[in-house]
């Protein structure tokens, strides 16, 4: 049996208006996604009211406290010594979310504890994995 983390943390959209209500949010870490991070939004937070899951690698959200990280679809940056942004594109739109550092150094510990990082490839199972592509071939 895997052992799943899930966290919550406090966001804050990055925008014009200066007192935003923060946006609870769940980041997740699954051994058997091992290089994978999700950050799942309430419906509340979406425009069209749907719950909105987002993936990203783990060590983009690690490397994105120290430095601006990433070119596509999601990046992480540093915003002051205490809060990182996350930046999620799509053809929407792009949201921009502020979460305390701290929060994710906790998350990513948490999840190092499960599988320490540059071990990751340890947890993949790479014969039922091809198994399955070979399955879905034909």
């Amino acid at each position: 049996m895997s052992t799943v983390i899930e966290y919550l943390v406090e966001t804050r959209l990055v925008a014009a208006a200066p007192r935003m209500p923060s946006i609870p949010a769940t980041l997740h870490y699954d051994p058997r996604d091992p290089f994978a991070v999700r950050m799942t939004f309430p419906a509340p937070a979406s425009l069209e009211g749907d719950e909105v899951c987002w993936t990203l690698a783990r060590d983009l959200l690690a490397a994105g406290l120290v430095e601006p990280e990433g070119r596509g679809d999601v990046r992480v940056r540093p915003y002051s010594l205490d809060h990182t942004v996350l930046e999620f594109h799509a053809p929407e739109g792009t949201a921009m979310v502020l979460v305390r550092s701290e929060e994710i150094r906790r998350f990513l510990e948490a999840a190092g504890e499960l599988v320490p990082f540059g071990l990751e490839h340890l947890q993949l199972d790479l014969d039922r994995g091809l198994t399955e592509l070979m399955r879905d071939a034909c």
